[in-house]
């Protein structure tokens, strides 16, 4: 903050006067008085004197603050604070506001018990505050001689209701007018016809700073180039909204970030224009109309890019490609990401932002794999800080520190609770030396399966089991989600298996396994229905090595079981031990050395298919119930659950004739 102290009021308000008369249009301004400022190049009055001061403070009762003190002395008034105050107060026209506008009871409605003290006191301003402004466009300047600083400084607040916003505080009188400096700025540099290039001091000051804080940023000191950037920004330097709009996106700052009047260069718009329709295309609920509205002055050829690559974002088909060197590690950082290793991926993508090159001098950072399926989700708050402090674009600097992977290690993760709130169930598959893209060969029994499109666990849950009828309904196929599980390994993943029942189910191990190895895991110790369950099985080459069932307080085993997977270890009794989950999952993670992708399986989209049937058909003498449910819709605007959706049957044989 300024010192109001050490200010010199004289040279800013000379300043701000040649400023404003070199910048005004032959026929603006609001009559002879304007002219006369022109002509003068002077916005202001003759200098207050002392007595002229104590005069008017004797006559408000009270001593005026410092900073509007000093501004008195230099000038008894001022004309154009800003864009809509006209004239603002000297000493003979300072006045209490006594509510003389009855906006005190408008402002009073709107509070109760609940209310915070800044709004019982901004609704009081209207009664106490001493009014500044004279002559405005319906804006209200008010000092409050209640909201004091240790230097004797009263808050100024401004406020208009065609703003439709609560009252602006600025910390004293100096902070306002320097405020209202800025906005004359922000307004004066929109280009007006036949005014003259608004081009001064202040403006080639604050386009060097621009200038040299595009550079840092690319050094890596994102920090200090931000503040430059928000400083020019409120001048309404053109770059500096541009540059500031990429940093902000990265941190994950999407509000008003528009990169206007980059986004509509033929330069720029391969990078931004896919972040900035992907952004909207997660808040558009489908209506494409105010699409146009982000792109003004595009020509009509960009504007039917922006919808392909909205139709694109939205069936999950766009794929960030940059050219040459960088775009190679991209696409490497992709298929990792596809399969399930975001850490890799991010690992990937970072380490190849040397070889990055900006599309034109106002690009900082790459920015179009946000809108990525695979590669967008990489992004964190930690991470873009992470992009934007690594130097890139030809600069040079010092490496940040890497942020730290986000996917733990081995699989007692799965232990714990997941994002929805708890994982009631899950069972997987990991094949060793298979490549995801095999698994369909492998675990279905389909002609010709083949992995299907990328899936959350949300639409995973929703897809039938049955098959929409194709298959009988008394099989269990589930949609698994496929990627990678360590080096060596692939995985198939349910997030919300069918109930357990180890009469009926069939292990997809030996199935799976000719000439590679197999494992199985199905567990579901936190209780299906109340019940305690799990199981693993091992095959190699056609054949299953050993198996280990629990369920309804019986354990069996099959095959020589190794020493880790002993189930005295997990067991309790007849009960499963409190950690037995854990257990189990951290001796199949070590025996062998496996992990499943954490953030990938619960928050990120994975290539699904139908595997075969995980029960059995029924046998002679044996009859199945299904049993459908129905959900009822629910109100319009609320997300309806996939799951609930057609027919639900249960996927168990009955053995009972009469069934």
């Amino acid at each position: 903050m300024t010192d109001t102290k050490a200010f010199d009021w004289r040279r800013f308000l000379l300043m701000w006067s040649a400023e404003w008369a070199d910048g005004l249009a032959d026929d603006q301004g609001r009559g002879e008085d304007d002219q006369e400022a022109r002509r003068a190049r002077w916005l202001g009055s003759p200098p207050a004197s002392e007595d002229r001061v104590t005069a008017a403070e004797k006559r408000l009762g009270r001593r005026m603050p410092p900073s509007y003190r000093e501004f008195l002395k230099v000038s008894d008034g001022w004309r154009h604070a800003g864009g809509f105050v006209w004239r603002l107060a000297g000493t003979a026209e300072a006045r209490w506001h006594d509510d003389e506008s009855g906006l005190a009871v408008m402002f009073e409605e709107y509070l109760d018990e609940d209310s915070e003290y800044e709004e019982w006191r901004e609704a009081g301003l209207w009664r106490r505050g001493l009014q500044l402004d004279v002559e405005s466009d319906a804006m209200y300047v008010l000092m409050d001689p209640e909201d004091v600083d240790d230097d004797g400084e009263w808050a100024v607040y401004t406020w208009a209701g065609w703003r439709a916003a609560p009252p602006v505080r600025h910390a004293n009188f100096l902070e306002f007018m320097r405020d209202m400096h800025r906005e004359f700025h922000s307004l004066r540099a929109l280009p007006r016809d036949g005014a003259p290039a608004f081009v001064n001091d202040t403006t080639r000051r604050l386009d060097a700073e621009v200038e040299e804080a595009r550079r840092a940023a690319l050094r890596g000191d994102w920090e200090g180039a931000g503040r430059a950037l928000e400083e020019a920004k409120e001048y309404g330097r053109p770059r500096a909204g541009r540059l500031g709009d990429q940093i902000r996106r990265l941190l994950g700052d999407t509000s008003m970030v528009y990169f206007e009047d980059l986004v509509t260069d033929s330069r720029y718009a391969p990078d931004l224009l896919p972040p900035l329709v992907a952004e909207f295309a997660e808040h558009s609920y489908r209506d494409d109309s105010t699409l146009g509205f982000h792109l003004r002055g595009a020509d009509d050829e960009l504007v039917a890019r922006a919808h392909a690559t909205l139709e694109r974002v939205r069936d999950r088909t766009y794929r960030y490609a940059p050219a040459g060197p960088f775009g190679e590690q991209v696409e490497r950082a992709r298929q990792l990401a596809r399969w399930g290793d975001t850490d890799g991926a991010w690992r990937t993508l970072r380490d190849a932002l040397p070889l990055w090159e900006p599309l034109g001098p106002d690009h900082l950072a790459p920015l179009g794999w946000i809108a990525d399926p695979f590669l967008g989700p990489l992004l964190t708050p930690e991470r873009g800080r992470e992009l934007l402090s690594t130097p890139r674009g030809g600069q040079s600097g010092d490496a940040p520190r890497p942020t730290a992977d986000l996917d733990p290690a081995g699989l007692a993760w799965l232990a714990e609770s997941s994002a929805g709130g708890g994982r009631a169930s899950y069972r997987f598959v990991l094949l060793q030396g298979v490549e995801p893209e095999e698994l369909p060969g492998r675990l279905s029994d389909e002609d010709g399966a083949v992995l299907g499109e990328p899936l959350t666990a949300w639409e995973a849950r929703g897809r039938s089991r049955g098959g929409g009828g194709k298959f009988p309904p008394y099989e269990d196929r589930p949609v698994m989600a496929v990627g990678r599980a360590g080096d060596g390994w692939s995985f198939a993943f349910d997030h919300d298996p069918a109930p357990f029942s180890p009469q009926y189910f069939v292990s997809p191990a030996a199935g799976a396994s000719a000439g590679t190895r197999a494992v199985v895991v199905w567990c579901g110790l936190r209780g299906w229905h109340g019940e305690s369950f799990f199981h693993l099985s091992v095959a190699q080459d056609g054949a299953e090595e050993y198996s280990l069932t629990y369920a309804e307080g019986q354990v069996r085993s099959d095959g020589e079981l190794p020493r880790a997977l002993d189930p005295s270890g997990l067991l309790d009794g007849p009960e499963p031990r409190p950690e037995a989950e854990r257990l189990l999952l951290e001796a199949v993670a070590q025996e062998f050395g496996v992990r499943l992708p954490h953030r990938a399986i619960d928050g990120g989209r994975l290539h699904t298919f139908t595997t075969r049937s995980w029960t059995r058909a029924p046998r002679d003498g044996e009859t199945y119930l299904v049993v459908e449910v129905r959900m009822g819709r629910e109100p319009r605007g609320e997300r309806e659950d996939p799951g609930h959706r057609g027919h639900h049957p249960s996927h168990q044989p009955n053995p009972d004739p009469s069934g």
